[in-house]
C-alpha cells in the first residue's frame, strides 16, 4: 500500500468493528462493503475522522447506482450524512449529460476517478447554492474527493422518507412549496435540478426538502431548459394523486418569463 493511503493500525482496527456493525445492519458481506469502501475512500473517512467531522457511520440511509448515503455522528454525538459515491463500479453512464455543457467543470479529465470527484463538488455547489437561495434542501458542510458530507434530515430513530412513501397530509401545500422552489432556483441561482422526482424530495416536519442535486445543472447547459419541462411534469404529474390539477406550460411559462 502506498503512503498517499497510509492508515494507521489503530484507525483500522476502529474501521473494522464499523465495518461489522454495518455489515450486520446493511445484511451484507464484507466484499460487498469493499465495494463501497475502496483504499481512496478509507482514507479520506480517516481524514474526517481525524479532523473530528465525524467520529463514527451509524447506519446506512439509502443505497444507489452511483453511491450510498450513512448517517454518521459527530464527536458531539450529532447527527450528519454521509454520501459516498463508488469510485469502483458506479453506473455513471449518463453523467455526461449533466457534466458537459456545465462552464463550472469544462477541464475535468475523463478518467472515472476525477468524473466522480467533480460530480461530487458539483453536487456541493449546488447544495451551497440552495442553501444562499433559502430552499429547503440539506446544507452542505464538507466534501472530500467522492465523499459529500451534509445535513442530516430526520430525528434521532430514522431519517427523513421519500416523498414517494409517504401519504402526504397537505399536499397541495407540499406541491406550491415544489413549484416555488423550482421557481426560485431557476430565478434566483439560474440553476434547475434536472431529476427533480418524488425520489428526490424528503418530507420532513410536513415540509419538502429536495435532494440529489449531483445532476442539477445552470441555464448556460444545453439541456436545461429540457430538464426544467420535465421536473414540472414530474412533479405536476405526480400530483395528479391527489387530484391536483395544474398546466405544466404554464407553470414553465410564469417561471421563464422576463
Amino acid at each position: 500500500m502506498s503512503s498517499d493511503f497510509f492508515l494507521d493500525e489503530k484507525w483500522m482496527k476502529k474501521l473494522d468493528r464499523q465495518y461489522k456493525v454495518l455489515g450486520d445492519r446493511i445484511g451484507v458481506d464484507r466484499k460487498t462493503l469493499d465495494e463501497v469502501f475502496d483504499k481512496s475512500t478509507l482514507h479520506n473517512l480517516e481524514k474526517l475522522i481525524s479532523n473530528r467531522v465525524i467520529d463514527i457511520l451509524d447506519f446506512p440511509i439509502s443505497t444507489g447506482k452511483e453511491g450510498n448515503v450513512f448517517r454518521a455522528v459527530t464527536p458531539d454525538r450529532k447527527f450528519l450524512a454521509l454520501k459516498i459515491y463508488r469510485t469502483s463500479n458506479a453506473t455513471f453512464k449518463h453523467i455526461s449529460n449533466y457534466i458537459v455543457g456545465d462552464p463550472r467543470f469544462t477541464a475535468i479529465n475523463k478518467n472515472r476517478r476525477d468524473i466522480i470527484y467533480s460530480w461530487t463538488k458539483k453536487e456541493f455547489k449546488n447544495l451551497s447554492k440552495l442553501a444562499e437561495i433559502g430552499v429547503r434542501a440539506p446544507k452542505p458542510i464538507k466534501m472530500i474527493n467522492n465523499i459529500l458530507v451534509m445535513e442530516y434530515i430526520g430525528d434521532s430513530r430514522r431519517p427523513a422518507p421519500m416523498m414517494k412513501d409517504v401519504v402526504l397530509k397537505k399536499p397541495k401545500e407540499i406541491f406550491d412549496s415544489l413549484i416555488g422552489s423550482i421557481s426560485k432556483m431557476y430565478k434566483k441561482a439560474g440553476l434547475v435540478h434536472a431529476d427533480l422526482s418524488a425520489f428526490n424530495v424528503l418530507i420532513y416536519r410536513n415540509k419538502p426538502y429536495i435532494i440529489d442535486l449531483g445532476q442539477g445543472v445552470l441555464l448556460e447547459h444545453p439541456l436545461s431548459y429540457e430538464f426544467l419541462k420535465r421536473d414540472i411534469h414530474n412533479i405536476v404529474h405526480y400530483f395528479k394523486k391527489y387530484d391536483i390539477k395544474a398546466d405544466e406550460e404554464k407553470i414553465y411559462n410564469n417561471i421563464t418569463k422576463k
